[in-house]
């Protein structure tokens, strides 16, 4: 499979014209409440992740924070058809989604939180044609509810015949009560770290199954290296989130981290099952090699052949070999990691001892595999677009 998806991905940017990319954009808030301004941000979050859940190339918040930024625009902007254009271009993305919200708070009385209409809207750059409006009125309480209704309907005209039904999409999703939402988007917004975790711990509170606050309590902790508490809490997102597979991959360093590699190896397993990506098989390599398993190598070696212009894969296979006391075969691939980095005094003392036909002694310094920390499923489910247009 890894060999298919190497060959494949050399042909890929030639014909990537045949998959769309997606971008939703922060909905407008039109009754101007700025103590809602989180709103439009949460339900542009819950339809990107149901279309990336359901595997659609969609493009994340930083690279539409950073087309903002480089268009001069505020995210609480209400934009206009040629200014989506502009952002969707700036993306290179083909479909954009975008919309506004309005509040009508509770008449005289009324012990309800008041009422929200969401209307989105579906541009495609690509034919240059304004798709179907789809529009929802609730109670601010339903929100959860209000926004799975809105990324169902969208989804559903974005790819007909890939699209759950929607009670199997509902199904899939567990309701949150408005406060942790609100609780969680703020915590997206907020601009450093402590806040950040104030605000998603806030969120896990009011909602302890919470998957999406998880995770970024989980990235939070793992940025500081913290890695059994970053496990704890990867460990909480659920399958049914559309990061649960990043979730997993972390988790898998965590665990390696920390020692526990049988654990880590199941982690990896599991994302690869599902998503072969380069990353994944090297990681799972690492942690074969740390338990002694004889498919490491194999593994490492899937890796390599999914790119080899990357010296890491070169140098865990190069490792593994030379713990085998495969000197020959070992030596090419520290010197294929020399010609890409010339500086990485490891792999030269590594290749100085292939040539003396050294293998490990038992007084050895730590074991040297090493583990790609960048998860890039997006460009794993491009690809598959582009060869399985059909089931979009």
């Amino acid at each position: 499979m890894n060999r298919f998806l190497a060959l494949l991905a050399a042909a890929c940017m030639a014909v990537a014209a045949r998959a769309d990319t997606y971008v939703v954009l922060p909905f407008f808030n039109a009754s101007r409440t700025a103590n809602l301004d989180w709103i439009g941000e949460s339900i542009s979050e819950g339809i990107r992740g149901a279309l990336s859940y359901h595997g659609l190339m969609t493009l994340s918040r930083d690279d539409r924070q950073e087309a903002f930024r480089r268009l001069g625009l505020r995210a609480d902007a209400n934009l206009t058809r040629a200014t989506v254009m502009k952002i969707g271009q700036a993306l290179d993305a083909n479909q954009v989604v975008y919309g506004e919200f309005e509040f009508q708070p509770p008449p005289p009385g009324d012990k309800s939180r008041g009422s929200l209409k969401i209307v989105a809207h579906v541009l495609d750059l690509r034919a240059l044609r304004q798709g179907p409006e789809f529009s929802e009125i609730a109670s601010l309480d339903d929100l959860a509810a209000e926004q799975a209704r809105i990324a169902w309907e969208t989804l559903r005209y974005l790819t007909p015949k890939g699209a759950p039904s929607e009670e199997e999409f509902r199904r899939q999703r567990t309701q949150i009560r408005v406060d942790a939402m609100e609780s969680y988007i703020r915590g997206l917004l907020a601009t450093n770290a402590d806040q950040k975790y104030r605000l998603f711990s806030q969120a896990v509170r009011l909602e302890p199954g919470y998957s999406e606050a998880s995770f970024e309590l989980g990235m939070l902790a793992y940025s500081r290296e913290d890695y059994r508490a970053a496990a704890d809490w990867f460990e909480k997102v659920s399958p049914a989130m559309p990061r649960h597979r990043k979730a997993l991959f972390y988790l898998g360093i965590c665990r390696f981290e920390s020692g526990a590699y049988a654990a880590a190896e199941t982690a990896f397993r599991t994302v690869a099952e599902t998503v072969p990506l380069n990353e994944v098989w090297n990681n799972l390599g690492a942690a074969q090699s740390r338990l002694n398993r004889a498919q490491a190598t194999d593994n490492f070696v899937k890796a390599l052949e999914g790119d080899s212009s990357d010296p890491v894969y070169h140098f865990n296979v190069g490792y593994s070999l030379w713990r085998q006391k495969q000197f020959d075969s070992a030596a090419e691939r520290f010197r294929a990691v020399l010609d890409r980095t010339p500086e990485d005094s490891v792999a030269a003392a590594l290749l100085a001892k292939c040539r003396g036909h050294q293998g490990p002694q038992p007084n050895d310094p730590e074991r040297l595999e090493r583990l790609k920390t960048q998860y890039e499923e997006s460009a794993y489910w491009q690809l598959k677009a582009v060869l399985q247009p059909d089931k979009q």
